[in-house]
């Protein structure tokens, strides 16, 4: 009786150690959720709100939504594109190469049917 007991106290202390403790909300974090809430509570209580203001609204969320976008570097979109114009030259000349061989194949089994 007294090993099941520890078995289970073993067993009781291993899934403590594996829970994580809260945390508690850094400075950043609650200011971040407490504007968050302000905006919540402003749409809340202008449901419809003017066109126009609806509008501003809207660009002002897409400028800030483009700030948080990771941008390529010049030398990132040169590389990638030339990769890609080098693998539209290779597709093409394979797709090319393919219908000519497909075509005389066609060519072959028609003339001698005939």
């Amino acid at each position: 009786m007294a090993a099941k007991q520890k078995k289970q106290d073993r067993l009781a202390g291993a899934a403590d150690k594996t829970q994580a403790p809260a945390k508690a909300p850094t400075p950043v974090k609650a200011q971040g959720q407490a504007k968050t809430q302000a905006a919540a509570a402003v749409a809340a209580s202008q449901p419809g709100g003017s066109k126009f203001g609806r509008l501003i609204r809207y660009f002002e969320d897409a400028r800030t939504e483009l700030g948080k976008v990771s941008w390529p570097t010049r030398k990132e979109v040169k590389v990638t594109s030339i990769a890609v114009l080098i693998l539209v030259v290779i597709m093409s000349i394979f797709l090319g190469l393919m219908d000519l061989l497909l075509a005389k194949i066609m060519e072959l089994i028609l003339s001698r049917g005939m």
